[in-house]
């Protein structure tokens, strides 16, 4: 298997769990059929239209090739009509964000290298690549972001964008240094959400009495 042909798989297997990972949250919050799909598509393909954009590749693949967005409409409808074999949806939709997150960490950070992007900007490229669907996802469903609260998540697509772009720096482009790279990135996010690790949160002082009022 090429590395073009990996990446594809991987960015559509992305694309499928993003899906998911939408398609669960909006059944949880009793949207309709076209409420899920549209959820759905969002989470999938949002991150991956800006990583286009950002790497000037336009039309974004999730307009220019029907694959991605077949994947993303048939996962999210696939959810609406089995979900009620999906137990425990909160389980569900942590579990598909975090391979998700992983995967388009991984694809965003390879394309952007792939389009000469300097190494820091490919960083930040990979980054928003991943956390951009859940951002999407979460605003629709009127949920603060998870990449706002004090969970381990941007912090964890970071890392893996840092080691694929340390990959790239070795030569170390197969498959299975990049997957490599992805579990790094889902096995963080499952290990911070068990461990209930975060990042610091500033502590609000109580106004003391006799301070002024603005």
């Amino acid at each position: 298997m090429t590395t073009s042909t990996a990446l594809l798989l991987a960015d559509l297997a992305g694309v499928a769990v993003f899906a998911a990972s939408g398609a669960s949250a909006a059944v949880a919050k009793r949207l309709d059929l076209f409420g899920v799909a549209f959820v759905g598509f969002v989470a999938a393909l949002g991150g991956g239209i800006f990583r286009d954009l950002a790497i000037d590749e336009v039309p974004p693949l999730a307009f220019a090739d029907w694959r991605y967005a077949a994947t993303a409409a048939i996962t999210a409808l696939a959810v609406f009509w089995l979900h009620p074999q999906l137990a425990r949806l909160r389980t569900t939709v942590l579990v598909l964000d975090a391979a998700g997150l992983a995967l388009f960490t991984v694809t965003g950070t390879v394309k952007a290298l792939d389009a000469q992007v300097p190494a820091v900007g490919a960083c930040l490229i990979g980054m928003l690549t991943a956390i951009g669907g859940g951002l999407g996802r979460d605003l629709l469903t009127a949920e603060i972001p998870v990449v706002l609260r004090r969970e381990i998540y941007a912090v964890a697509a970071l890392a893996g964008s840092i080691l694929v772009v340390l990959l790239y720096a070795t030569d170390q482009t197969g498959p299975v240094p990049l997957t490599a790279a992805a579990v790094l990135v889902f096995g963080l996010r499952l290990i911070a959400l068990r461990r209930r690790w975060s990042a610091p949160v500033a502590t609000l002082r109580p106004p003391r009495t006799g301070d002024p009022e603005w």
